[in-house]
């Protein structure tokens, strides 16, 4: 595992961070045992940046976190990132990045994860209903009363970028990024490459598309996959078969899928860091072995030709939770 300097922050992170997604309950059943051992994998395999958000399970994720951590590991010798700006109304989920709802936000991770202070602050996703002055203006005094020291932006494009970065400094972007979807290649990571913002991106598995059989399997009700057109009919269908083509260039080369997958997540140069999802231990090692996989100009041009044959997947939206 190697560790990188992330974006213009001060922050030394692992190249692999691990995502708490699962942990939340929106992949199903969560089986607490299996995710503090998975957190205390991750730390043996030298991870040091963990990612949550204030939304996965609105604390459950978090505690569930602290509740692994703290009693392996000093504080100081690991990085925190978490996120706010979604709030449940009813059933639904909303975005809300005004001021009173961020802050309110940062109180509660700050509580769940038994910290004086989060590393990575970051708004889930933009909320064009709350103007960029608000939103920025909270953040700001966020970090001027130390319960935050970095912000950052996950799900923004670069014009949301902007208008959040004239009232306060945003160092780093989390955006979904992997085989099956690449559409940031073309502006955002250009842009983040020239504004020196790290990038720590999401999904390297295609939540699951790429980690190999898990993706053939019946989604239980409560598992968000289960009503995603990404994951039914003709572009599942079309996806597999690429697939089962990425398995065995990967096979041809003594990597697993998984590992293949991650590695090309941190092939692209603007990507820093790749956030992985794990529910098991043992699903882990893979994703940590990618750090140290590098993949040549060929390698990339022959997943490039097996992935033409792919439909682009458009991964979800707190509205389609």
């Amino acid at each position: 595992m190697h560790d990188v300097r992330l974006g213009r922050t001060a922050l030394q992170v692992s190249t692999v961070a691990l995502g708490t997604w699962s942990y939340g309950g929106e992949w199903g059943r969560v089986d607490v045992d299996a995710a503090t051992a998975t957190i205390r994998r991750a730390l043996d395999l030298g991870i040091t940046f963990f990612d949550t958000a204030q939304a996965y399970g609105f604390g459950q994720a978090e505690r569930i976190l602290a509740d692994a951590l703290w009693p392996a590991v000093r504080r100081e010798d690991v990085v925190i990132a978490t996120k706010g700006g979604l709030r449940r109304d009813g059933d639904r989920l909303v975005r809300d990045a005004s001021a009173a709802w961020i802050r309110q936000g940062v109180d509660e991770s700050l509580r769940s994860l038994r910290t004086d202070y989060i590393d990575l602050y970051q708004v889930h996703w933009p909320d064009h209903a709350t103007p960029a002055a608000e939103t920025g203006a909270a953040l700001a005094q966020l970090v001027a009363e130390g319960k935050i020291r970095h912000v950052g932006v996950s799900n923004y494009d670069v014009d949301e970028i902007n208008d959040l970065a004239a009232y306060v400094p945003v160092e780093t972007l989390q955006p979904p990024y992997h085989l099956f979807r690449r559409a940031i290649e073309a502006d955002i990571l250009p842009y983040c490459v020239a504004q020196d913002i790290g990038v720590l991106s999401y999904g390297p598995l295609a939540h699951g598309l790429l980690s190999g059989a898990g993706s053939r399997s019946a989604f239980t009700a409560d598992d968000w996959r289960s009503h995603s057109s990404d994951f039914t009919g003709s572009t599942l269908a079309t996806n597999l078969a690429v697939v089962d083509k990425l398995a065995t260039f990967a096979t041809d080369r003594d990597m697993s899928l998984a590992e293949l997958a991650v590695a090309w997540t941190l092939a692209h140069p603007a990507v820093q860091v790749t956030i992985v999802g794990a529910r098991d231990p043992e699903h882990l090692t893979d994703s940590t072995d990618a750090a140290d996989v590098k993949l040549g100009a060929d390698d990339l041009a022959a997943i490039d030709r097996i992935m033409a044959g792919s439909v682009a997947v458009r991964g979800p939206s707190p509205e389609g939770m």
